[in-house]
């Protein structure tokens, strides 16, 4: 009000101006006090007991699920996993599913559910195991005990005249190899163990880029998939949550050792000393195929590639029987023994073990990390046929230790196998990853008890020699040697193609519609299957699979990553 008005106003009520418009300014504000008070009230409430918790919830979870997963990923997607991943979020029917996926990276929530290692299934022992009709015979496939896939591959290379001769000249394992062959503890609560890599291609059906070719495949053509353009994936013709025995492989378990007093009762072995200098009839024999695979087919049924082959296996039993030798810590399901000659003297023998199943681990109930099929492999690195140091795989990548730093049964190294993801480690108890808290983590302990060295098939590797020109004996064409692969002289017939195979071991990564898949912590509940041994870097130089973070530790420290 203008000072004419407040004198006109006053004079109206009989007051000085001045008292009039003195009070007026006083009365006015106190009009307009209350009603301001209380809505900034009401905003500050909404503010503070509303909006900052929501906020505060929302904010939390986009870190603990979104942001801190990536931050502590130790391989960040590319440009090709970005756009993999918008069209993957995009197989969800659900708006509100694909919106939670991207902004929150809650995925698929509405199929979370128990995941349970078993239905049930009790593992084959006793006198079923043991037995004429045992479940590894029938499950197999062949009934002299061969897997069928190893039995057509053998087959094929001397039915061609394919003798070692032709295909280069083959090595013998040399000894150190295998005295100094690492040793590896299953855990005493594994439901997945080691299992035959022909059996495991005889329950796939191969996927070219996400559709199937309803083809049947075996280890002898597995190569020629490699000539299809497009992402191969050998794909479980099984729902692999019906559990089917092949999954699990329990006559993959190792073999109980000898109980010696001081032994546990998990079937450890004796705890004998044994010398780099002992003489080689003091060594194990280390058997590289079961002679008793052939024992079942009668002489007059049994094909001239049978009787070959039964002859290769039977040259390599020695005058110590299988009593004196013993079978403790034998699995029926035969590693891969890769050994790499390079440079300056040094050796690297890769031992690759295969599992038909990767159980994943648990976080507040849910599982993470499946997937079907799973390659783990160890490198002993020699020199001058001296241990200098040996590599574990673990998910991702692994860690390498020196050879003074790892346990030992007498000269031998001792890995230690994770429950469920069978990633290698080099001593029992929790090992945790990726997320912090020790939220995901895997567990190792004294299990079984597996000596792979008395069950392998063992090759040579030159990248020097990668070809893919037939050779040939007279007038005879012999399978071609593969990106260098040469069979040893202990198994100079083994079938040498299926380690050119490029594609995925097992099922790609189920999308978003499917009601078996989701993804919380930017983990996945069914990832992709692994890759061979081809892909695994065997020309590496640093014994670490990633050569950019590669440290050589001289002691076992609990808990430590790869990545740190």
């Amino acid at each position: 009000m203008n000072l004419r008005g407040c004198r006109d106003a006053a004079h109206r009520h009989m007051l000085s101006a001045s008292d009039y418009c003195a009070s007026l300014r006083r009365f006015l504000p106190n009009i307009s006090k209350p009603t301001a008070s209380r809505t900034l009230r009401t905003i500050r409430w909404f503010l503070r007991v509303v909006f900052l918790p929501i906020f505060l919830v929302l904010g939390s979870l986009w870190f603990l699920t979104s942001l801190l997963p990536r931050i502590l990923n130790p391989t960040s997607p590319d440009e090709a996993k970005q756009r993999w991943n918008e069209e993957w979020i995009s197989s969800s029917p659900y708006w509100l599913d694909r919106q939670a996926c991207r902004w929150v990276s809650l995925c698929g929530v509405h199929h979370v559910k128990w995941d349970s290692p078993t239905l049930g299934q009790k593992p084959v022992t006793g006198a079923a195991r043991d037995g004429p009709l045992r479940l590894e015979l029938r499950s197999l496939g062949g009934i002299d005990g061969m897997p069928d896939g190893w039995k057509d591959s053998f087959a094929e290379s001397i039915s061609q005249g394919c003798k070692s001769e032709g295909r280069n000249a083959t090595k013998a394992i040399p000894d150190y190899v295998l005295e100094y062959a690492p040793l590896v503890y299953l855990h005493s609560d594994e439901n997945f163990w080691p299992a035959d890599i022909a059996e495991h291609v005889l329950h796939m059906n191969p996927h070219l880029d996400g559709e199937p070719l309803n083809q049947s495949v075996s280890l002898s053509d597995l190569h020629l998939l490699d000539e299809r353009r497009g992402s191969v994936f050998l794909t479980s013709k099984d729902d692999v949550e019906s559990r089917p025995e092949w999954l699990h492989s329990h006559v993959g378990i190792p073999e109980p050792w000898e109980q010696e007093e001081g032994d546990d009762a998990t079937g450890s072995p004796p705890k004998k000393e044994s010398s780099q200098d002992d003489d080689s009839e003091q060594r194990p024999l280390y058997r590289i195929s079961d002679p008793r695979r052939f024992r079942w087919l009668p002489s007059s049924a049994r094909t001239p590639a049978d009787k070959v082959i039964r002859r290769q296996l039977e040259n390599l039993i020695t005058s110590k029987s299988e009593s004196q030798t013993g079978r403790g810590g034998r699995s029926a399901a035969p590693a891969t023994l890769v050994i790499v000659e390079k440079e300056d003297g040094i050796v690297d023998a890769f031992w690759f073990f295969f599992y038909a199943y990767n159980l994943g681990q648990t976080v507040l109930g849910m599982r993470f990390g499946n997937h079907v099929g799973d390659w783990e492999h160890s490198v002993v690195r020699f020199q001058h046929g001296k241990p200098r140091a040996v590599f574990l795989s673990e998910h991702a990548a692994g860690q390498v230790y020196t050879y003074e730093a790892l346990e030992k049964r007498g000269v031998r190294p001792v890995l230690y196998s994770a429950v469920g993801s069978h990633a290698m480690y080099p001593n029992p108890g929790n090992h945790p990853y990726v997320l912090p808290f020790s939220m995901l983590k895997d567990v190792t302990d004294r299990g079984y008890l597996w000596d792979p060295a008395k069950n392998t098939y063992s090759y040579w590797y030159d990248p020097k020699k990668e070809t893919d020109v037939p050779s040939t004996t007279g007038s005879r064409t012999c399978s071609r040697n593969p990106d260098g692969f040469t069979p040893s002289a202990e198994n100079p017939d083994a079938p040498t193609s299926w380690l050119s195979f490029m594609g995925a071991w097992g099922d790609n990564i189920y999308p978003l519609a499917d009601a078996r898949q989701w993804r919380l912590f930017n983990q996945y509940h069914y990832d992709e299957g692994p890759y061979g041994p081809k892909l695994k870097n065997l020309e590496r130089k640093a014994l670490c699979l990633r050569g950019d973070r590669c440290k050589i530790l001289e002691a076992i420290t609990p808990g430590q990553k790869w990545y740190d």
